[in-house]
């Protein structure tokens, strides 16, 4: 019995010959015959749509989300943020029709895609801003300062 391929294997069609003899010429078996799948299977999400690559980081005062957006239109962007989430949809559209039979690679992925990121740490939603160059979205969010304290005064009635 062979053992399941790996992420890799499924993705580039490759087996490991490791887990073969060098006289076994069979075929691997594959439970779900990964052979016939295209790199849009593995990344897309249940809803669909293709999972957005990106990286989250902080610094003292903000937490900042960089992700490549490079051939989307920042019409067709939709960033929606709470305190705590962070979400950003999209669709990258190809605009020329080319027959299957011309390409020789085609991993570029078109279509709608999306990505909803908890955050770390509430955020100043009014204060938060998004900008795109290049093809590069980022999105800087304030962090709420649950230390900051001011004073009430209070009024008679």
């Amino acid at each position: 019995m062979t053992k399941k391929p790996s992420f890799f294997e499924r993705l580039t069609g490759t087996v490991n010959v490791k887990d073969y003899e060098a006289n076994d010429t069979a075929e691997p078996e594959y439970a779900d015959d990964a052979r016939d799948t295209t790199l849009n299977d593995f990344i897309e999400e249940e809803n669909g749509d293709g999972q957005l690559t990106v990286d989250v980081y902080q610094n003292p005062d903000e937490i900042i989300i960089k992700a490549i957006v490079a051939g989307v239109k920042p019409e067709n962007l939709d960033v929606s943020i709470t305190r705590d989430m962070v979400t950003i949809k999209g669709r990258r559209e190809n605009t020329k029709e080319i027959s299957e039979d011309n390409y020789f690679y085609k991993e570029l992925y078109w279509g709608a895609f999306s990505r909803t990121i908890l955050l770390p740490q509430e955020i100043e939603v009014e204060a938060s801003t998004a900008i795109e160059k290049h093809g590069l979205l980022t999105l800087i969010l304030p962090k709420v300062n649950k230390e900051k304290q001011t004073k009430l005064r209070v009024k008679t009635g």
